[in-house]
């Protein structure tokens, strides 16, 4: 059987209520143009010596808060365009925090991959487990942050979210019963 080839989905959802954060992660994960790179080149050789590796580039959405994150997350299933990832932050005033956003995304689309990116955490990592299971679909990144740890999470979640899709489509889940026993 020829493996079915699906195109990586790189739509990413940036969830925090802090508009510099949704800034950073337009800086290091979406394409500019060349005049941008040259910009960007000097600025980085003057102000950070660490370079971050030439990418292709994300789709990148933001929501300031667990509720519009949940409707864009809703709103891109229902259109078939779902986000591949969502750094999600775990304190957002006044709404909804990480734990109660990642739930109810999860819930929205159980295949977004899932970066739980902050500097404090009101909750351990059991407890966080306790809440929303010990999924293979969850990470950590820690503010202040590493492009290159930005570029790679996101790199590899898109991919194994497209190898999850393609396993899926590959290998359907039995219709009825006369199908388990075959």
């Amino acid at each position: 059987m020829n493996p079915i080839s699906l195109p990586t989905n790189r739509r990413v959802l940036v969830v925090d209520d802090n508009p510099a954060i949704h800034e950073d992660f337009r800086k290091i994960l979406t394409r500019t143009s060349a005049a941008d790179h040259r910009l960007e080149d000097l600025e980085s050789s003057i102000l950070e010596p660490e370079e971050a590796p030439a990418h292709e580039g994300f789709e990148l959405d933001s929501a300031f808060q667990g509720d519009e994150a949940l409707a864009k997350v809703e709103k891109a299933v229902a259109q078939g365009a779902p986000y591949a990832l969502a750094f999600v932050d775990m304190r957002m005033p006044p709404g909804w925090d990480g734990v109660e956003t990642i739930f109810k995304l999860w819930k929205a689309d159980s295949s977004l991959q899932i970066v739980i990116c902050t500097a404090y955490s009101d909750y351990s990592w059991q407890e966080i487990v306790r809440q929303l299971g010990n999924r293979g679909s969850l990470a950590v990144l820690k503010k202040p942050f590493d492009n290159i740890e930005v570029i790679q999470l996101c790199e590899m979640l898109a991919q194994k979210w497209s190898l999850n899709r393609q396993f899926a489509a590959a290998n359907p889940p039995p219709q009825n019963r006369a199908d388990l026993a075959s």
